[in-house]
């Protein structure tokens, strides 16, 4: 799944187009960025077929701006009682960030046994996604935070692992010069990353 930090709502029809066309499905435009909202209900217009999601988000604010603004789901960095509670009211679905023990424990409480694992590479990687399947092991995680396309298949090869997000996809020289051929190629890429099937 590409995270994408858009600076420019010019780009998002081109950018949709070319992520559409290299095979992406679903992605994620983090609202980092003033142009963020504007972006996803130009991306939304422009490629129906795209799974658009809001990272990013880390209020009940953002949450309902995000839905307004056509994302289909949302995503947070981590997590807050206040935060939680938006989830569970939310118009669209919520995949609340993690990255301890005990805020796996939280999220289950309340409800969430799927999850964003951030920032990734940064706390341990694959390794720790395998450590955490023992305790945890109905808890789905999809993990973000210095994931590249070479270590993505190692991340998908684990079973608490659906999927994988990152902006190696989605480079941010390469949005800000326009070449949508690269993204394009990049996504292509991207989309040959595929979990490995279980026996």
């Amino acid at each position: 799944m590409p995270i994408i930090t858009v600076h420019e709502a010019a780009h998002a029809a081109p950018l949709a187009r070319a992520l559409a066309a290299g095979g992406i499905r679903v992605a994620e435009v983090t609202l980092r960025t003033p142009a963020a909202l504007e972006a996803i209900r130009i991306m939304r217009r422009e490629a129906p077929e795209l799974l658009l999601g809001a990272g990013t988000v880390l209020n009940g604010r953002d949450l309902e701006n995000a839905a307004e603004a056509g994302a289909t789901f949302a995503i947070s960095p981590g997590l807050s009682p206040s935060l939680i509670a938006a989830a569970k009211s939310g118009p669209i679905p919520f995949l609340l960030g993690v990255a301890t023990a005990s805020e796996i424990m939280l999220a289950l409480e309340a409800g969430f046994d799927h999850l964003k694992f951030f920032p990734a590479s940064q706390l341990g990687g694959p390794e720790a996604l395998s450590a955490f399947a023992g305790p945890f092991a109905k808890v789905k995680f999809c993990p973000t935070g210095g994931i590249s396309a070479a270590s993505a298949p190692k991340y998908l090869a684990l079973p608490n692992v659906l999927c994988v997000g990152g902006s190696w996809i989605t480079p941010p020289a390469v949005l800000a010069r326009g070449d949508w051929s690269e993204v394009e190629r990049l996504a292509r890429e991207a989309s040959a990353i595929t979990k490995p099937a279980r026996p």
